[in-house]
């Protein structure tokens, strides 16, 4: 019996796990298991995959002088140049990429490695001294006023877990709810790798959840968030910051970072509740207003920033780049790292981005932000107990200098999530942009539990759509990654090519069936069912279809329900 069981996860979590298996016969079984089970094309793709190259690897070492690149994959080129210390080879390998297949990722990776090879050999005498600052550029009056010359705390004291909770409307939205839940998993998980020791990896007390909420009714919050998993709020209330403002959101979340450790500013050198330099790590929505305030806030504390993150989890990391090593080539491990997965530009993958610290340069706090829907709504425990802080700092009058003297209250937004079914239209309703929406509405209207959706390509294009159906082209309904993230019962794509931006936010979905009349669209090779044709004439058949009871038979028959008599 395998070890791992692809039936048993999501595509995502496939890749990782099965790129660490070497033996072809127990990728046989998995491709056998989820044959007989989801028989999910993608995932075999990834396990033959897999079963190629282990049985590559058998066949003999790569010679990088003669191997073929044009069947290699970008990773493959990577994994084969990590390992050459000759940069005429490397450079005769970046010579036929780029006369071949031509792929910037793969040239970067080999010119990186040409880098860090000709560093190595340049280095081979007295290393290099380390120079503050200060003396380096002594023509600087403040050094770290220019971030390229700022080298940062060293060895500082960094703990806890921090998340931004905003609030919309005077409600905390779900995707704080969903980053506290995710937090509460992740400390937990820490503090019972490391918590409480006295070895010198951790402070000798468990590590926190920090939540940190800011607006005009900051306070009605507090027992909300410590019911989702916070150990402790941090709050400052101020009629003045009713709204997100920039400039004061930034400076109170980076004086609630500093306060009551040795970066502290001026007068916020004691505070009882913080004795650290900096939060470990730091995590935001990826809303409109989270993702400003993440980048502020991280440059201002002089860190990194992964944007629009799905999945987050804190493991040691071994580093082999000479620049976080120290000059030298062997492999440092870095401990307690946050990795931090987003999608990529790819159908099945996704990237993990780390913040790693250099020599002479800690990157704290590591931070993030997260697609609303990318974790579980947690169930709130009121019955949690967690400290409370209520944050007192002056806010600069100049912070002000622009009131709002007139507004409209929007509606309130549209959630897509939790629907049993979505029907979702793209670019294809392009020749008659009114017609096809309200063919989608009708679509909607005969399910119980349904809703409409739309792709970016709705939301940029300049339709003119006509009485009631405009109000549904609005930002609020795009699916995607940087829209909304469903998992229906049953998502409906009707005229989606099906680009990795919208696959992110539904290819949870428990059954996708698409309609397109390109039976070579991207969206096909993760869709459940397709469904050739024009979204004008088969929308219309399903609705009738649904009417009927026969929705599920007029799918499987990949005609949408057409009468062929």
């Amino acid at each position: 019996m395998v070890e791992f069981d692809p039936t048993e996860h999501e595509i995502a979590e496939i890749g990782p796990e099965i790129k660490d298996v070497d033996d072809p016969d127990e990728l046989r079984e998995m491709l056998e298991l989820e044959a007989e089970g989801e028989d999910r094309a993608p995932v075999k793709t990834l396990i033959e995959d897999r079963i190629e190259k282990v049985e590559d690897d058998e066949d003999g070492e790569i010679d990088p002088e003669t191997v073929d690149l044009s069947e290699m994959t970008v990773a493959d080129i990577a994994n084969m140049v990590r390992d050459v210390d000759d940069a005429d080879v490397l450079r005769d390998i970046l010579e036929r990429e780029t006369e071949g297949k031509e792929r910037s990722s793969a040239i970067s990776q080999i010119e990186n490695r040409i880098d860090s090879v000709e560093g190595s050999e340049e280095e081979d005498g007295e290393p290099e001294v380390f120079k503050p600052p200060e003396e380096k550029y002594p023509e600087l009056d403040h050094p770290t006023n220019d971030k390229q010359w700022v080298e940062g705390t060293v060895d500082g004291d960094y703990r806890d877990m921090w998340v931004y909770c905003e609030t919309q409307a005077g409600e905390l939205i779900d995707v704080s709810k969903e980053m506290l839940g995710k937090a509460r998993t992740l400390m937990d998980d820490y503090n019972d790798e490391y918590g409480g020791s006295e070895d010198g990896t951790s402070s000798g007390e468990d590590e926190k959840v920090i939540a940190v909420l800011v607006g005009a009714d900051a306070s009605k919050h507090v027992e909300d968030v410590i019911a989702y998993g916070a150990d402790m709020v941090v709050y400052h209330e101020d009629d003045r910051v009713e709204r997100f403002r920039h400039k004061p959101y930034t400076e109170i979340m980076c004086d609630m970072a500093r306060a009551g450790g040795p970066l502290a500013p001026e007068g916020r050198e004691d505070v009882d509740w913080k004795e650290y330099h900096e939060p470990r790590y730091t995590i935001f929505p990826a809303t409109n207003n989270g993702r400003d305030l993440s980048a502020l806030v991280q440059g201002e504390l002089d860190s990194g920033l992964a944007s629009d993150c799905s999945g987050l989890y804190i493991e040691n990391e071994m580093i082999s780049n000479p620049a976080k090593t120290g000059g030298t080539s062997d492999k440092k491990e870095f401990e307690r790292v946050l990795h931090m997965k987003r999608p990529d530009f790819s159908g099945f993958e996704y990237s993990t981005i780390l913040c790693i610290d250099k020599p002479n340069r800690d990157f704290h706090p590591q931070g993030a932000s997260v697609i609303p829907g990318s974790f579980d709504l947690p169930e709130p425990d009121h019955d949690r107990e967690g400290e409370i802080v209520e944050h007192e700092m002056e806010l600069d009058d100049e912070w002000f200098r622009v009131d709002v003297t007139e507004y409209d209250q929007l509606d309130e937004g549209v959630d897509l999530t939790g629907h049993d079914v979505i029907v979702a239209l793209g670019r294809g309703i392009g020749d008659d942009p009114t017609r096809g929406m309200e063919l989608g509405l009708d679509l909607v209207d005969a399910f119980d539990d349904a809703d409409l959706g739309i792709t970016r390509g709705i939301v940029t294009s300049s339709y003119e759509f006509e009485g009631h159906v405009e109000q549904y082209s609005a930002e609020e309904r795009q699916i995607g990654e940087t829209g909304q993230v469903v998992e229906p019962d049953v998502y409906i794509a009707a005229g989606i090519s099906g680009a990795v931006q919208h696959k992110v936010g539904m290819d949870e979905s428990d059954t996708i069936v698409t309609i397109n009349t390109d039976t070579d669209a991207d969206i096909r090779n993760f869709s459940d069912y397709f469904i050739e044709g024009d979204l004008f004439e088969v929308l219309p058949r399903l609705t009738e279809a649904v009417e009927r009871g026969e929705f599920a038979k007029a799918v499987a028959d990949g005609t949408g329900g057409k009468n062929d008599d």
